[in-house]
């Protein structure tokens, strides 16, 4: 075998994500029916003079531009995908558009509350009739573009291996982040929805025209605490703090029964994909083993996609005397 045959079989595709292609056609179908719902409350506020289908309606403009930013990150993570570039893929743009939208629902959130304290101190009249229907038929577009993001990307990570076996765990990092973030748009939306039914019904019935600004200062803090959560997961991948990723332990484990007498000197582990990383790893022994045998035993755990070992050999110290 020549230098360059040995030097062909080691070169390998950075494209460590596979994409999501069902995630992308059903958000982009969320993102119209969006659109559509926005256009016709905006419509309808504009010809009834109603401020409450006027507000709805931009309401709803943040939640379009969410959507269409993730459609936007997952088709350029696609079309990009061979872009040399990268050098670890780009499944990072869609973690981007990820955060983005998080910083966008805090947006929503704000305004949120600060429209529901405004309506507190300064009560309008409400239409309540026309707003129950929007409310209602909001609440249903709603529902419908959350059925169309329900993402089954939550799995255990299961190995082949005896070895593993012993070790095996549930990972929670196999997240498409950003159909996550599209879909806690949908359900910020929805949970508005469903506030709004609470507190106008109430309004009507009783008269208590308070619970709908009181509501409205509910869900801003729920839909905070969604965002906040967004962003706290989304700016773990994009700062590549994964070192108290379970892998990273596995990693020592399988140095460690590999060889007792290494000692890693350097690790470093961050993701590329979802439920996949890559690892930089040096160490040095007194062992004759070489990088290609401790690249071996890692190749156990699978999500270990990208592996650089450096492994220094150290002749053993004679014991005196």
């Amino acid at each position: 075998m020549t230098l360059e045959d040995v030097a062909a079989a080691r070169r390998h595709s950075h494209a460590f994500d596979d994409g999501n292609p069902l995630a992308e056609r059903n958000t982009s179908r969320a993102m119209w029916l969006t659109i559509i719902m926005m256009i016709v409350e905006i419509s309808g506020g504009w010809i009834y003079n109603s401020m409450a289908l006027l507000a709805d309606g931009w309401h709803m403009s943040s939640h379009a531009l969410a959507l269409g930013l993730a459609v936007f990150a997952y088709a350029c993570a696609r079309r990009l995908a061979t872009d040399r570039r990268f050098a670890f893929g780009t499944w990072k743009i869609e973690i981007l558009a990820g955060y983005t939208s998080a910083i966008l629902l805090l947006g929503v959130a704000a305004l949120m509350a600060f429209q529901s304290i405004e309506r507190l101190i300064t009560p309008l009249p409400i239409h309540y009739s026309q707003a129950i229907v929007l409310a209602v038929i909001g609440l249903a577009v709603n529902l419908v573009c959350a059925w169309l993001l329900r993402g089954h990307h939550d799995h255990d990570h299961a190995h082949g291996s005896a070895q593993h076996a012993a070790h095996a765990h549930g990972h929670t990092h196999h997240h498409d982040l950003n159909l996550r973030s599209a879909y806690l748009h949908v359900l910020a939306d929805a949970a508005t929805s469903v506030f709004a039914i609470i507190a106008l019904v109430g309004g009507m019935v009783w008269g208590a025209r308070w619970l709908d600004p009181l509501m409205g200062i509910v869900g801003a803090i729920l839909v905070s605490i969604w965002a906040i959560g967004l962003l706290r997961d989304t700016g773990k991948v994009l700062l590549d703090a994964e070192m108290d990723a379970p892998v990273v332990e596995e990693v020592r484990e399988v140095i460690a029964v590999c060889d007792p007498t290494a000692i890693i000197t350097d690790l470093h582990v961050w993701r590329v994909g979802k439920g996949k990383f890559s690892c930089v790893l040096s160490l040095v022994t007194y062992s004759r083993l070489c990088a290609d045998d401790f690249r071996e035993q890692l190749a156990i755990h699978e999500e270990l996609v990208h592996v650089t070992v450096e492994a220094t050999s150290v002749p053993l110290s004679p014991v005196p005397g």
